[in-house]
């Protein structure tokens, strides 16, 4: 390789070297390489069956046996109309919003109060740390055992409240039933939000956490001026995860409350959808149904992200 000393002043020209535009081609080529499993598993189980559920929805459509081939007609709006009008969507929509409204903020507040407890040194951090952790590894069907033993109509709760529990209990509660599955999922998925809060707390300086020492903030000050904002990338990603899992709502309601019970007080769009879909032979009225969920959640979403991201 030969050096060019006759190119301008502060210039040095290398022969041999490959272009720069060749040098970036590389790099670009093989991080789509890299990317494309990726890219294939979003469109094979993601994008593929969006785009078939939207056209399910505009036919009339009914499960087949396999070979057997009916005629699906156009539709147009009908399922949606059929969705809209009826009042058990209604109440699933309601039943998601009263969750979101008490899980939500439940599970940020939680998950970044200990998240910064067990980025301390305190003693046993480490069990702490898989302690909380643990439930969100467990199957559902082990943890909503144990919600039953607990605050089942004859569950361990009821026995110490005696007369001051509920009537109806919880779980067959139409106000506690949503409540009860809000403060179930927290409790379930914490430990999955805690960790996500331990990995940015990492990333905030201590040097910032010395300088407000310094200036006389005590451990209450520094979360709410130090902590909170540090970790605001981080609690935009739990919001909407948050609000995507609770959306998503299917086994809790389905085992604790019997299948949305009672009187739908406890059913989701997402159960709603399964009865529907699976148990009544309507996949088209299901289909629709889904689209619409997936229309609530992206606008949910986009506002929680606008009022999380109000303060950068």
């Amino acid at each position: 390789m030969s050096v060019n000393l006759d190119a301008a002043p502060g210039a040095v020209r290398t022969s041999g070297a490959a272009p720069s535009g060749r040098t970036r081609r590389g790099p670009s080529r093989a991080g789509a390489l890299f990317v494309s499993p990726y890219v294939l598993f979003i469109v094979v189980v993601f994008a593929v069956p969006l785009v078939y559920t939207v056209w399910i929805s505009f036919h009339r459509f009914y499960f087949t046996a396999p070979g057997t081939d009916i005629d699906s007609p156009w539709v147009g709006l009908s399922n949606y109309r059929d969705v809209f009008t009826d009042p058990v969507v209604g109440q699933a929509f309601l039943n998601i919003l009263i969750f979101l409204v008490i899980n939500v903020p439940l599970t940020v507040g939680l998950a970044l109060v200990l998240a910064a407890a067990l980025n301390s040194k305190i003693r046993g951090r480490g069990f702490f740390r898989a302690a909380f952790y643990v439930p969100y590894v467990t199957a559902s069907v082990a943890l909503v055992a144990v919600w039953q033993f607990l605050f089942g109509s004859d569950g361990f709760v009821n026995h110490l409240l005696g007369s001051h529990a509920p009537d109806p209990s919880w779980l067959v509660n139409s106000h506690l039933a949503m409540p009860m599955i809000a403060v179930f999922v927290t409790w379930k998925q914490l430990g999955f939000f805690v960790m996500l809060y331990l990995a940015s707390l990492q990333n905030v300086g201590k040097e910032l956490y010395e300088a407000s020492a310094m200036d006389g903030a005590g451990k209450v000050r520094q979360f709410f001026s130090v902590t909170v904002p540090g970790v605001r990338p981080a609690t935009t990603l739990v919001v909407i995860y948050a609000i995507i899992t609770g959306a998503n709502l299917f086994s809790e309601p389905y085992l604790l409350t019997g299948g949305g019970g009672p009187d739908h007080a406890s059913t989701s769009p997402v159960l709603l959808m399964y009865q529907k879909g699976i148990e009544q032979g309507h996949p088209d009225f299901a289909a629709a149904l889904g689209v619409v969920l997936v229309a609530f959640v992206m606008v949910v979403s986009i506002a929680a992200r606008k009022l999380t991201e109000r303060g950068d």
